[in-house]
């Protein structure tokens, strides 16, 4: 008998729909990260990827509770002195209502190699 975790080698990967409609963005992001890692499976195991395909619809219908549009703030650095930039929630979710999504679901993934494979497989239409 072996010991240590049973790799199987062929992975079936489902595509689920999810409409996000009225939805909040966080629960939304953690049912979205749930499927990327495959946690519903029973073969589930943290350093294999066997998640499912996500394809997210009506991503610009999102909700947002309290003060989010105004008070929420993305931040991005170039590496050079003064080179920070700010953007507020409602210009991000004006100008790219996807990356709002996919950032938030981004870091509920873990943090190692896989996490760009999991990402690759949320899908927008």
């Amino acid at each position: 008998m072996m010991k240590g975790t049973q790799f199987n080698t062929k992975i079936e990967r489902k595509t689920h729909q999810i409409d996000a409609t009225g939805q909040a963005v966080g629960r939304l992001a953690t049912q979205i990260a749930h499927l990327l890692m495959g946690k519903q499976k029973s073969n589930y195991t943290p350093q294999t990827d066997n998640g499912d395909f996500v394809v997210l619809i009506n991503s610009d219908k999102i909700k947002f509770t309290g003060k989010k549009l105004e008070q929420k703030n993305y931040y991005s650095h170039s590496g050079h002195p003064g080179g920070l930039r700010v953007t507020q929630l409602k210009f991000m979710l004006k100008d790219k209502p996807h990356d709002v999504i996919k950032l938030a679901v981004k870091k509920m993934l873990p943090k190692n190699r896989l996490q760009p494979l999991m990402i690759k497989r949320l899908m927008f239409k």
